[in-house]
């Protein structure tokens, strides 16, 4: 699986501006149900949240990978919204966060394997000051595919 093969740009945003986790969330979420990747936004929300209780998502130098394995999931996607300003999110650097890199997987097995493999594609790629620089900045869907592409 190659990062192309996954990031569509119907569910990247470089034009997110709320102020709060939760307010993210639900807008991504809702992206996610618009664009045919999950049956219900509720529930997947839910999952999300539940997910987020077990251990910090922000990754640091203000990314944040917060994800849902949950059974209302159609197809996998990697969503990937980016906030005007920094939000409230725990992190284990302390900072919040501007980069929401979420991950839709199924709650079955392959969902589960699917799930490690992307947590893998990503947490390497995020790992490069680079490709955070360059997410950071990014203005179009197209700035933010060719980040995790180009380096």
């Amino acid at each position: 699986m190659e990062i192309s093969e996954i990031l569509d740009k119907n569910i990247i945003n470089t034009e997110l501006n709320v102020t709060t986790k939760r307010q993210a969330i639900e807008h991504i979420v809702a992206s996610l149900k618009a664009n045919g990747y999950i049956s219900d936004e509720k529930a997947f929300a839910q999952d999300i949240y539940a997910r987020e209780k077990e251990g910090k998502t922000g990754i640091g130098n203000y990314i944040a990978i917060p994800h849902g394995k949950s059974s209302v999931v159609d197809k996998v996607g990697v969503a990937i919204f980016i906030n005007k300003q920094e939000i409230p999110w725990e992190s284990i650097d302390e900072h919040g966060v501007k980069v929401i890199v979420l991950f839709a997987v199924g709650d079955s097995n392959e969902g589960a394997e699917q799930h490690l493999k992307l947590l893998a594609l990503f947490a390497k790629k995020l790992g490069n000051e680079k490709v955070v620089q360059s997410l950071l900045t990014a203005s179009t869907a197209d700035e933010v595919i060719a980040s995790f592409t180009q380096q």
